[in-house]
């Protein structure tokens, strides 16, 4: 069974905003007691948050979907809607977030680190928030907003000082064995390690860690064998150990030419160049291993390479090695820059910005983007006029009818609000009046041409009466 995963597809749904209410409030003796409908609750958000106890991405693997909490809709005498819960999601300490074209939306790295995956809707408002001088009843409350869905992948990369890097069955778990306490899986024969392991090594007084990579081979970066699925826990070490094998049973091979398919491997995956490299000659216990890494040792140090003689079984030449280790990771955290504190940057929005834009389509249509139009007719009820005629008002008073005009639409014109997979079409009439003094009865716009079949009924009911009126009056005794 699988118990180790380093890399997932995620499918996060925030939460959606509840909906706000639209009511009035009744009591005795106060027949027009005006509106008191309450807004809806916020979505939840799914938020990811490092936590260095997790050291696998196995929970996502086995449940890539996810979702956090819907607001609850607001209710009359002005109570608010529950916000939804937000959904903490842990992940291991170097996890990388990207979107589903690779491009990296975070580096989640340092215990507590978090990242908003999927941001909440925003609750709608109700008819007491939504009431104005000129609009004192108003028949209508907004719509949650959905909250954001998001196809995200997470790719965990080893926060690790020291990589050991080489062939398979080289000694790299053997040696991380006897330079930590970590107990990884040794055998004699070819691709034991399965899963990068990590141990603490504390030499003088330094601590710091070392990863042991699965074997890398020949065309490891093009994914022959495991490289390409480890070789991106290398990508954060400090320096890189060739651990090179001195008693080899295969005939073609010797540690120099490992070390130069190694180092091919490595240039071509990329990104490792300015990390500094130590070999290590390993099983030098065996009297043909100690031979050969004497001839091959003065040619290994002409390259510029530190060399180190060690026997992961004998446990020999441990000590300077890790000491060694220690003197470059130091070096490596001094030279680093220190982090200063989080600094609030304020980009106030440009004078001629106007948070949205209008361009004409290939399909004939002017398509209106912006955060605050696509917004709007999220949260609009198209079953309630009187919430049409709002929306109508807000877009005119953000200034779309005047960009409209100046792109050339004219009556009749379709326009559409939102991206092209789910837009909101209209035929456009511009010069529309705004102002709540052009609205009828509550729920009702006269500006629209299509009224409600309610709205409808109403009207025939009024002009049955004023004429039963009209008949009375006729008659009415002097």
């Amino acid at each position: 069974m699988t118990t180790f995963v380093d890399r997932v597809e995620l499918h996060v749904a925030a939460g959606n905003g509840g909906h706000g209410c639209a009511s009035v409030h009744r009591e005795k003796f106060k027949p027009l007691g005006g509106p008191d409908g309450g807004n809806g609750g916020r979505g939840g958000d799914v938020i990811l948050v490092v936590d260095q106890s997790v050291t696998t991405l196995l929970d996502y693997h086995h449940s890539p979907h996810r979702k956090a909490g819907n607001g609850a809709p607001g209710a009359g005498d002005n109570r608010s809607g529950k916000d939804g819960q937000d959904l903490i999601l842990t992940v291991p300490d170097g996890t990388v977030v990207l979107d589903k074209q690779g491009n990296v939306l975070a580096d989640l790295v340092g215990q507590g680190t978090t990242f908003i995956a999927g941001q909440g809707g925003r609750g709608g408002l109700g008819n007491a928030a939504l009431a104005s001088a000129r609009r004192k009843a108003p028949g209508f409350a907004l719509l949650g907003e959905p909250g954001e869905f998001r196809d995200i992948v997470m790719e965990l990369k080893t926060v690790a000082d020291v990589a050991l890097v080489g062939y398979p069955s080289a000694g790299k778990s053997s040696l991380i064995s006897v330079l930590s306490a970590a107990k990884p899986k040794i055998a004699d024969y070819p691709f034991t390690t399965l899963v990068p392991n990590l141990g603490v090594v504390t030499a003088g007084s330094t601590v710091y860690t070392i990863a042991d990579v699965p074997g890398l081979i020949p065309g490891a970066s093009q994914g022959k064998g495991l490289g390409l699925e480890f070789l991106r826990h290398v990508e954060r070490c400090s320096v890189l150990v060739h651990v090179l094998d001195t008693a080899t049973l295969e005939s073609d091979r010797d540690p120099v030419s490992d070390l130069d398919v190694i180092e091919a491997e490595l240039s071509q995956y990329g990104g490792l160049d300015d990390r500094p490299r130590i070999v290590v000659l390993n099983k030098i216990d065996i009297p043909d291993g100690q031979d050969l890494a004497d001839m091959i040792r003065p040619d290994l140090e002409e390259r510029g390479y530190q060399v180190f003689e060690v026997s992961a079984v004998a446990r020999t030449g441990l000590k300077e090695l890790s000491f060694a280790l220690a003197g470059i990771i130091g070096a490596a955290r001094a030279a680093k820059p220190k982090e200063e504190a989080t600094r609030i940057v304020i980009r106030p929005k440009a004078v001629d910005d106007a948070g949205f834009t209008v361009t004409l389509g290939e399909d004939g249509l002017y398509r209106v983007r912006g955060e605050k139009p696509e917004r709007w007719v999220k949260q609009t009820d198209f079953n309630n006029d009187e919430a049409v005629g709002y929306l109508a008002d807000r877009l005119n008073r953000l200034g779309v009818e005047d960009a409209l005009l100046k792109a050339g639409a004219r009556s009749g014109d379709g326009v559409a609000i939102g991206s092209e997979e789910n837009a909101v079409v209209f035929d456009w009439e511009p010069s529309m009046a705004a102002g709540a003094e052009m609205l009828g009865r509550r729920g009702e716009d006269h500006r629209l041409d299509a009224p409600r079949p309610a709205a409808v009924r109403r009207r025939d009911r009024d002009a049955e009466r004023d004429e039963a009126d009209t008949e009375f009056e006729k008659f009415k005794p002097f």
